[in-house]
């Protein structure tokens, strides 16, 4: 950030420093003593502080695009496996032969392209999930539900997390929008003044 001046010195828990709401503008400028130039560097300093919270609004919202991307592909992914479970369990309880043995299921191979696979339901011991970046591991059933299930959690926090930013930046930039509005509104008014003396 440009200048401490323009922070309380609090910041939210992922450390973003809470605005300054300028109360009394005496307090950064000296209006004995200050030139057009100094109102004009001290409105750039606001202006730039405004554009970072801006920047980091607009980082938090592509994380929040990410994660509603997320959550609906980890849920969709462990009601599978609670699925596959499910059959698991039931074929070794009932003891007898069901008739339709198999599982007809579309998949997605890209955005656009999905394909139809045949799940035998006596072998469903494990399941193959892609971690992102090319990488597939195959994982117990169990342990399959026991990672989305902690993933769903985590990326569900992380989704409140990024709201919560969201929220806390826009009251920021508000503050930041205010300040920028009263500097300008003073230095019109000290300038008629400065005017009216001359």
């Amino acid at each position: 950030m440009a200048s401490d001046r323009l922070s309380t010195g609090k910041t939210n828990a992922r450390g973003i420093p809470q605005a300054v709401f300028i109360k009394k503008i005496e307090e950064f400028i000296n209006p004995k003593t200050c030139t057009d130039d100094d109102v004009s560097n001290f409105l750039k300093e606001l202006q730039m502080r405004m554009e970072q919270y801006r920047f980091m609004e607009e980082n938090k919202r592509t994380t929040l695009d990410n994660l509603n991307t997320k959550i609906p592909d980890i849920k969709k992914t462990l009601d599978i496996c609670k699925y596959l479970k499910l059959k698991q369990e039931s074929g070794e309880t009932d003891g007898e032969e069901e008739e339709d043995e198999n599982i007809e299921v579309n998949y997605q191979l890209n955005d656009t392209v999905y394909s139809k696979a045949v799940i035998d339901t006596k072998d469903i011991g494990s399941v193959r999930l892609w971690l992102g970046a090319n990488i597939m591991v195959e994982y117990p059933v169990d342990e399959a539900i026991q990672m989305l299930t902690e993933r769903l959690k985590v990326t569900g926090k992380n989704k409140d997390n990024t709201l919560e930013d969201i929220d806390y930046l826009r009251s920021n930039i508000t503050t930041m929008e205010v300040n920028t509005a009263r500097v300008y509104n003073w230095d019109v008014q000290r300038r008629r003044t400065q005017k009216a003396d001359a």
